[in-house]
C-alpha cells in the first residue's frame, strides 16, 4: 500500500468549527483539539460531537443543535426573513453590508439566530437558538428581535423558552442599536416572568459579553455544557485590568458551577432529557400555584 496517497487523501479538523456532515467524503478524520486523538468523523457525529477518548464537547451549529434536541419532525422556524440592516453605514476594514453577505454565504441564514417552536420528549416549547458561524454570534438588532417575538409566542401559548446562547457579545457594527437588544431582551423576559413561564438559558462555547451581560444569565435555570467559556471580557483584558493572575479554569462552566454563578453543567448528551425534564417541572409547579 501506498501510504504516501492514502495519507494525502486524509483530511483535520481541529474540532473548533462545526463538525462534518454526512455529504463529507468518508477519509474525513478529526483531531480533538483538548486530547488531539485522531478519530474518524463517524464516531464523533454518533455521539454529538463530543469526542469519546476525553469528552471534549467540540462546537456546533443552529442546525445541528436543533436535530439534537427538538423530537423528529417538530420544529418549526419563525422570522427567518429578518434581515439585518445598516443605519449606520458602518465600514472597518469591510463594510457591515459585505460581512452580512459574507455570513450568509457561509451559513444560508440572515442572521446568528434560529427561533422557533418544537417539542422535546413530547414537551412543548419556544426555542432560540445562536450560530458562532454567523458573525460569532453576535447579538443585533434582528437577534434581539427574535428574541422578543419568541417571548410573545411563548406568553401567547403559555410555553416555556430555551435561549441557547453561543456568542461573543453585542454586535460591533450596530453600535447602540446592538447594546440596547440587552435591555429590550431583558424587558421582554421579565414579562415572562411576571407571567411564570418558564426560561432555561443553556450556555455553550462561548457566551460572551453582552449575551452574558443580559439575557444569558436571566434564566430560571442556568445551564452550560462542560467546558464551555463563559464570561464578560476577556481573559487578558482582565488580567491585564487587575494586574494578577487568574485561577485555573477561570470563566469556565465548572468553575462559574463552583463558584453558584449557573445551576448544573449538563452533558450534551444528556441536554434533551435534562431540558424537557425541567419543562414538566416548570409545569407542574405552574399548575399547583
Amino acid at each position: 500500500m501506498d501510504l504516501k496517497n492514502l495519507f494525502s487523501k486524509i483530511t483535520f479538523d481541529s474540532g473548533k468549527k462545526e463538525q462534518p456532515t454526512k455529504n463529507d467524503a468518508p477519509t474525513h478524520w478529526i483531531k480533538c483539539p483538548e486530547c488531539s486523538a485522531l478519530m474518524f468523523f463517524k464516531e464523533v457525529e454518533n455521539q454529538n460531537n463530543i469526542c469519546p477518548k476525553c469528552n471534549f464537547h467540540m462546537r456546533i451549529g443552529a442546525k445541528r443543535r436543533v436535530e439534537i434536541l427538538a423530537d423528529a419532525g417538530s420544529f418549526i422556524e419563525y422570522d427567518s426573513d429578518l434581515k439585518p440592516i445598516d443605519p449606520l453605514k458602518f465600514v472597518d476594514k469591510k463594510s457591515y453590508k459585505k460581512r452580512v453577505e459574507e455570513a450568509f454565504k457561509k451559513t444560508g441564514r440572515n442572521s446568528a439566530v434560529v427561533s422557533g417552536e418544537c417539542t422535546i420528549n413530547a414537551v412543548p416549547v419556544q426555542i432560540v437558538v445562536f450560530d458562532f458561524a454567523f458573525m460569532g454570534g453576535s447579538l443585533g438588532s434582528v437577534e434581539g428581535e427574535k428574541i422578543v417575538r419568541a417571548v410573545d409566542r411563548a406568553m401567547e401559548k403559555q410555553q416555556g423558552l430555551i435561549i441557547i446562547s453561543a456568542s461573543g457579545g453585542a454586535r460591533m457594527q450596530e453600535s447602540t442599536f446592538s447594546l440596547m437588544q440587552m435591555a429590550k431582551t431583558s424587558a421582554a423576559l421579565k414579562r415572562m416572568d411576571k407571567a411564570n413561564l418558564p426560561f432555561i438559558s443553556v450556555l455553550t462555547d462561548p457566551t460572551m459579553g453582552g449575551v452574558s451581560a443580559s439575557f444569558a444569565f436571566l434564566g430560571d435555570i442556568i445551564m452550560a455544557e462542560p467546558g464551555a467559556l463563559v464570561g464578560f471580557a476577556g481573559q487578558r483584558v482582565i488580567k491585564q485590568t487587575i494586574g494578577a493572575d487568574l485561577p485555573e479554569g477561570f470563566q469556565r462552566a465548572e468553575f462559574l458551577l463552583e463558584k453558584g454563578s449557573i445551576d448544573m453543567v449538563v452533558n450534551r448528551n444528556d441536554m434533551k432529557k435534562t431540558l424537557s425534564d425541567l419543562l414538566t417541572m416548570f409545569s407542574k409547579t405552574s399548575n399547583v400555584s
